[in-house]
């Protein structure tokens, strides 16, 4: 495997991180081009934790996905979280398809996983990507940016919705418009097809948010899956014991576990692998 850190322009020149993590090529595989994980770990807009990033890229490598991670714009950075956030992911979909020679890419197969807050980073910029205005504003097209399948862990889709009062520090960080605020509202027919997981007694996203996401996509006809497992609390990650920060014994959940392996079997019945 070779892993890079690699420093990017978005489209509102802004310069950003993305961390990759690429197979070396086989010749003797029947199918060279390899899917891409483009990892979004959560935090609260204010961190990235590592729990959410590199062992999420490695457990999609291991399933045969080239990934990336990316160390989207936050509170602490200059400016308001969008659209730079959105943007950032954007980006990286753009850049990676353009260079999918170089890495090996199947340019069709572009998944994006979101966590926490990177569910909100993830699904709004699946609105901004088909947004004309957007389009107009920073020069793409949806054909470059959208990726191609979505996945959402415990996500922070109505930022009204959190659990918890937003510091007020950081309240003029948060956005304003309404399709950022809550990016149910900006979904379409041409919003990916998406596979979401919570448990339903996380105290910090609320299980609202999954619902009402969930809610959208239904009534605009996007195919779905959906897992809502009964207990596993918040930021339980793969819900591995590799994965359990000190402290926090809940995180390691073998049912919860589960949304791994589901998710790639969806994969698989999506793609017809």
């Amino acid at each position: 495997m070779e892993t890079k850190n690699l420093t990017l322009t978005n489209f509102n020149n802004r310069e950003y991180q993305v961390h990759t993590y690429m197979l070396e090529p086989n010749p003797e595989l029947v199918e060279q081009k390899r899917p891409l994980a483009v990892v979004v770990p959560g935090g609260s807009f204010d961190h990235l934790p590592k729990r959410e990033g590199e062992p999420v890229a490695l457990a999609f490598n291991n399933q045969g996905f080239n990934s990336v991670i990316v160390d989207y714009n936050l509170v602490s950075d200059p400016g308001k979280i969008y659209p730079d956030a959105g943007l950032d992911v954007l980006t990286t979909i753009k850049y990676f398809r353009e260079h999918a020679a170089e890495y090996h890419l199947d340019v069709d197969k572009v998944l994006t996983i979101g966590f926490s807050a990177g569910g909100h980073v993830v699904s709004v910029a699946n609105n901004m990507a088909l947004n004309g205005d957007y389009q107009n504003k920073y020069g793409f097209t949806k054909e470059e940016v959208m990726p191609n399948k979505t996945i959402l862990g415990y996500p922070l889709i109505n930022i009204a919705k959190i659990g918890f009062p937003i510091p007020d520090d950081e309240k003029d960080k948060m956005p304003e418009e309404a399709d950022l605020l809550d990016s149910a509202v900006g979904v379409t027919r041409e919003t990916p097809d998406t596979f979401v997981f919570q448990a339903w007694d996380d105290p910090v996203v609320l299980i609202d948010n999954s619902i009402e996401y969930i809610t959208a996509l239904n009534k605009n006809k996007v195919k779905t899956e959906v897992h809502l497992f009964n207990h596993g609390y918040h930021g339980f990650s793969l819900a591995r014991h590799n994965v359990q920060t000190k402290g926090c014994e809940w995180q390691e959940n073998p049912h919860v576990a589960h949304w791994f392996n589901l998710a790639m079997e969806w994969l698989k019945s999506e793609w017809g692998e």
